[in-house]
């Protein structure tokens, strides 16, 4: 009787860490609406972060263009913090290798930043992945509430400090 007892407390609880892994799973509200992401149709690395970002729940619709400039001018992305394709979603930006975690904690949070991004082409950010290569560490800074500010850092797809 007893171990009939322990073998239904542990299948309770394994049903419901299982539940509660299936709803983490679901993209939240955030990933639920459409993300713009304008792009070089050439590109390999912002088709690889693309494809980190559908994987992690985002709804993506591609514009190709080979001129980001009037993109990133329209809004208002700080020239230094200028990556290889920007994303639009939820009237926030997105710039450049900025890894899913990195999106969805700047979507949830209360910041009055209008976007985040990740300067240049960091070895290892999605998109940027090689083989057996040194991961960089690097930053996503918030802009456009005042100076560009970090938000998070990242070794990979991994926030550093969590």
């Amino acid at each position: 009787m007893k171990r009939l007892k322990i073998t239904a407390v542990a299948g309770t609880i394994a049903l419901i860490g299982g539940a509660a892994f299936a709803l983490n799973s679901i993209p939240s509200s955030s990933q639920a609406s459409e993300m713009t992401v304008y792009k070089s149709e050439s590109c390999g690395c912002c088709g690889g972060w693309v494809d980190h970002m559908r994987e992690a729940g985002y709804a993506i619709k591609v514009v190709s263009t080979d001129d980001l400039a009037p993109v990133k001018i329209m809004h208002d992305v700080p020239e230094d913090l200028w990556g290889c394709h920007t994303a639009i979603i939820d009237g926030r930006v997105i710039e450049g290798h900025v890894p899913a975690a990195g999106v969805s904690a700047f979507l949830k949070s209360s910041t009055k930043a209008k976007g985040i991004a990740v300067a240049g082409m960091p070895l290892g950010s999605p998109g940027m992945e090689a083989l057996g290569a040194t991961l960089q560490a690097y930053d996503a800074m918030a802009f456009g509430a005042g100076q560009p500010t970090r938000f998070m850092t990242f070794r990979g797809s991994t926030p550093l400090g969590s």
